[in-house]
């Protein structure tokens, strides 16, 4: 009885691991797509450096190079327009605002998804611009710490035209504007500098800090929406 118990389990965690594997997979193969149709359909990472992440994150997850590839022919032939990309804004428990960045190719479904979770943890789907305004689009460039000290990164990463540094946990997060993460992801690698990862995000321009007990429910309310196949990214103002 007790191997039949533990083999469940072990099914169990399997199938826990497959399926956020495959969440994983869905979500990086819908970047890639989009990536190429709003790349005006250039299927070039060298030539497409938003499809240049895309494909980055999607070999970090473990995506075959042969899904890779459909994912960039999907999104060069007449299958990209069913997917675009949609931003999403509500607020959470604390007054803490949303972003939720959807790649989906069905709006009704995707925005009755989000509203529901939203609804669920007692938060609030918002009208367009309600709280867009807090965020701005910035780079983000990852950098690990391994032998490298903040006054290191700081003097690299401001010489390469990046706009701020913060030390955090393992590694060094550096904040560019949006059209300088390219160049500025490139002179830090031409220096040898070990860069763990690279992206676009809507970064908050005030930040709150809830109680405990609120911080863990909106940090319920952040799973529960990055659980969503449809949603790419979540943003928030909490600290």
């Amino acid at each position: 009885m007790s191997g039949h118990s533990k083999w469940s389990k072990v099914k169990h965690q399997k199938a826990t691991t497959d399926a956020v594997k495959s969440r994983a997979f869905t979500k990086a193969s819908r970047a890639i797509t989009v990536s190429v149709r709003e790349g005006g359909g250039i299927a070039d990472p060298d030539k497409n450096f938003r499809l240049r992440l895309a494909v980055e994150q999607a070999k970090a997850v473990n995506m075959p190079k042969d899904t890779i590839e459909r994912a960039i022919e999907k999104g060069a032939g007449s299958g990209a327009a069913a997917f675009e990309n949609l931003l999403y804004e509500g607020y959470g428990l604390g007054g803490v605002a949303y972003l939720v960045e959807a790649a989906t190719d069905n709006h009704q479904r995707t925005a009755s998804e989000v509203k529901h979770v939203f609804d669920h943890a007692g938060g609030v789907l918002a009208t367009p611009g309600a709280v867009s305004y807090q965020f701005k689009r910035s780079g983000v460039v990852l950098v690990s710490k391994e032998l490298r000290t903040f006054d290191m990164i700081f003097e690299a990463a401001l010489s390469a035209g990046a706009d701020d540094v913060i030390e955090v946990d393992d590694v060094f997060e550096v904040y560019t504007k949006a059209a300088q993460l390219s160049n500025v992801k490139q002179q830090l690698e031409s220096k040898g500098i070990s860069i763990e990862h690279t992206g676009f995000i809507m970064k908050a321009d005030i930040t709150v800090k809830p109680d405990p007990g609120i911080r863990q429910k909106n940090e319920l309310l952040v799973e529960a929406l990055e659980s969503l196949d449809d949603v790419q990214n979540v943003y928030t103002t909490m600290e």
